[in-house]
């Protein structure tokens, strides 16, 4: 067989088309069936013939004998011939002789149709199949993993989101809180476990990638190079079978030599690799990689792709990259020993290929595939560390060196200990944490990667206890207030002011994305806003309206600080000239709110209880009033406001200003107000939904579930939630409690 130079192969050329191509396969195994079953018929006709030979010679030979002796001396000899045949009847049971040879000739061709080809044919066929589904079965299974790293990226990026809103919450608690000492310190250590967060989900998208390039470029084109050769071998043992039945056919039928030389011929310039060539030919279309992951900024803390590089993020790196350093060498060996591995088998199939080595191919096959799966599971761990490894080294280089790690160990802490990092309890039989053996440094389980590798080496008895005091001196010392920050509103504000540089941009999707659900800015005119959706349940309680024709750090380029502006000493309900003037031929309709009202999402307007509106588009029937307040524009309840009269004069005016003029505010940042008289707030009635509006949906809890993780809820039986996005195919689903939205087991909820 002439051999082709450069032979193209599925994996090289076709990437991520193992479908298509393992159905391809499956059709030349399957037609392996249709091959032995017509050799099988062609067993049935020669052995009815060789019957019918027999038979038709065995009535001939009848015949000459009653025959024998007329046909040999005649009816009446004068003396008996005795058993001497005349040469006519010698010659005529010559022929019925090779006639019975003949049909022993088709009887036991029949039989070696049935016997050397139709039943290994049946059985290469088998065990083909066999090793086309493990090829199959080890596809899937990529394509499993390769879903699995994504599922798990996206874990990554809710738990980020998460870790984002979280700070957002404590920020928020920071500016109302009574202890301000205590909410900025845990504002603070939100932001560093946000960091860590974040360069775990950078982490997790590199090494995304690097498998999703492994995946298209390495396992799959392995396994589908895999599925060629199958069918190559496939196609050599039937070729070999082939020419079997046609050396059976030969010997059988010398005089159809020339016939079956040339299917001899016709089988012989079938080479394993045409079908291949074909096959590929017609099914090259536009391979396009899908793009590698990118770094994606969470809605509510708007952020770029660079790692986190603080002391902080530095502690949680080098621990991070110590972990993976340590296990990258061993892996590399065990990946080395086991490609050698897979190798030598190769090497033996090919030996066995080319008739120099007796071994079983098929067996010698199953056994290189389940070499090459440790060989893709280990190259998996190490492509994993080597990725953690070289993510961390190129944005901080090799922090491990110098670093003294400290030699912990799991423990389970029945007795009430201190973390030494956090200052907070450990203590439980189900609370676990590490301890040191050598400096005896205790932790929480989440607190081990943000230990700083800091190790004293081993201590005795009274070191341990001093530097135990030591160490909960210091984590102490991030709950205790700021020095020079007293009870009174300036103190306050000064240690909100405090609050670290962030790289954030002032954007309408910071607005939007809940930057502050307490302050919504107006970052376009009305004009440019869409309508929203409304909900049929309660509005939110709370809203602050920050004006924004101050510039913020982002519009000047600049990134400083985010400070809280002190409240106005005194305050105007009306900007004059802010809206354009009305024509005075055409008089304004006023009214004035009787009940507060919050703004509850887009087009809406929040206006205190007793302000005077201007009546822009009167109610059409859907239960809602289109009003101005001052300088903004927005829809209110018809419900909650008064009509008046009289029209307003035609020229416009501030309607007052000074300290006395102050509207009631819906929210306040001083403390001012805490344990004094509180003014009961009077409650409008039930607000019609707007038209259109989309309606929410609740789930109840069919059980009780403890929450497994930061992206998940707890739950009790009984208890319900707002749905947020339906079970797509995992049995999670995302439901909404107390303004944060988290993930709970679909089967432990029902639709309400």
């Amino acid at each position: 067989m002439a051999e082709v130079e450069i032979a193209p192969t599925l994996g090289s050329e076709l990437k991520d088309g193992f479908k298509p191509a393992n159905a391809w396969v499956a059709n030349g195994i399957a037609w392996l069936d249709d091959i032995q079953s017509f050799y099988r018929e062609r067993s049935v006709i020669e052995k009815e013939y060789a019957a019918k030979l027999n038979a038709l010679a065995k009535k001939y030979f009848e015949k000459k004998a009653k025959k024998s002796t007329s046909l040999s001396v005649g009816d009446t000899p004068t003396m008996t011939p005795g058993s001497l045949e005349s040469a006519s009847l010698t010659t005529w049971t010559t022929h019925l002789t090779t006639l019975e040879a003949r049909a022993d000739e088709h009887d036991r061709y029949g039989n070696d149709l049935v016997v050397k080809v139709a039943e290994p044919m049946k059985q290469i066929a088998t065990r083909f199949e066999e090793l086309r589904k493990r090829h199959a079965e080890y596809a899937e299974k990529l394509e499993k993993e390769r879903d699995a790293q994504y599922a798990d990226l996206r874990k990554m990026k809710t738990k980020y989101d998460a870790a984002c809103q979280e700070v957002e919450s404590k920020r928020k608690k920071s500016e109302s809180a009574f202890d301000k000492a205590k909410a900025q310190s845990a504002f603070q250590q939100q932001i560093l476990d946000m960091n860590n967060v974040k360069n775990t989900y950078i982490i997790a998208i590199n090494i995304t990638n690097k498998q999703k390039e492994k995946y298209y470029h390495e396992y799959l084109p392995e396994v589908m190079d895999g599925l060629q050769d199958l069918s190559e071998f496939r196609t050599m043992k039937l070729n070999s079978l082939w020419t079997l039945a046609a050396q059976l056919e030969t010997a059988m039928l010398q005089q159809s030599v020339g016939q079956i030389e040339r299917l001899t011929q016709e089988i012989a310039r079938n080479q394993p690799h045409l079908d291949s060539m074909m096959y590929i030919r017609h099914n090259m279309g536009g391979f396009q990689e899908p793009p590698d992951k990118v770094f994606e900024p969470s809605p509510v803390w708007h952020d770029d792709e660079s790692m986190a590089i603080d002391d902080s993020a530095k502690v949680y790196l080098r621990n991070v990259l110590n972990k993976s350093k340590s296990q990258l060498g061993e892996l590399r060996r065990e990946v080395d020993k086991k490609r050698r591995e897979v190798e030598s088998m190769k090497q033996t199939k090919q030996r066995v290929r080319e008739g120099r080595e007796q071994r079983d191919e098929a067996t010698l096959v199953a056994g290189i595939f389940m070499a090459q799966e440790d060989l893709h599971q280990a190259d998996r761990k190490r492509l994993a560390a080597e990725v953690e490894t070289s993510t961390i080294t190129s944005v901080v280089g090799d922090v491990t060196l110098g670093a003294k790690n400290h030699n912990f160990k799991s423990q389970t802490f029945k007795i009430p200990t201190n973390c030494d990092l956090c200052g907070e309890r450990i203590w439980g039989l189900s609370a676990k944490g590490f301890d040191c053996r050598d400096c005896g440094y205790t932790c929480h389980s989440k607190c081990e990667m943000k230990v700083p590798a800091e190790c004293p080496g081993e201590q005795s008895k009274e070191e341990r206890k001093k530097l135990k005091q030591e160490r909960q001196e210091a984590a102490n010392a991030l709950l205790k207030p700021t020095p020079g920050l007293g009870g009174g509103p300036r103190a306050s504000m000064d240690h909100v002011a405090e609050l670290p540089a962030l790289s954030r941009s002032e954007t309408v999707n910071s607005v939007n994305s809940g930057y502050a659900a307490s302050a919504q800015r107006s970052m376009t005119s009305p004009a440019e806003e869409t309508p929203p959706s409304i909900p049929t349940s309660t509005r939110p309680t709370s809203t602050v309206v920050v004006p924004t024709s101050t510039p913020t750090p982002a519009s000047t380029g600049a990134r400083k600080n985010r400070i809280i502006a002190p409240p106005p000493k005194s305050y105007i309900s009306e900007l004059p000239g802010s809206f354009p003037a009305v024509p005075s031929s055409k008089p304004e309709q006023k009214g004035k709110m009787i009940y507060g009202f919050e703004a509850g999402g887009e087009g809406e307007l929040t206006v205190a209880e007793g302000r005077e509106v201007t009546i822009l588009e009167p109610d059409s029937g859907s239960g809602w009033i289109k009003v101005r307040a001052g300088y903004k524009e927005g829809l209110v309840p018809a419900s909650y406001v008064e009509v008046s009269a009289a029209a307003p004069p035609a020229s416009i005016a501030p309607e007052h200003t000074g300290q006395s003029a102050r509207p009631t505010s819906s929210y306040s940042n001083s403390g001012s107000s805490i344990g004094g008289a509180s003014t009961v707030k009077k409650k409008g009635p039930a607000v019609a939904p707007r038209r259109g509006a989309k309606k929410l949906k609740y789930v109840e809890a069919l059980y009780d579930y403890t929450a497994g993780s930061d992206v998940e809820h707890n739950m009790v039986e009984g208890e319900r939630f707002v749905l947020i996005k339906e079970d797509t195919g995992d049995g999670w689903i995302e439901v909404e409690k107390g303004g944060v939205t988290k993930s709970v087991p679909a089967n432990y909820v029902q639709a309400v």
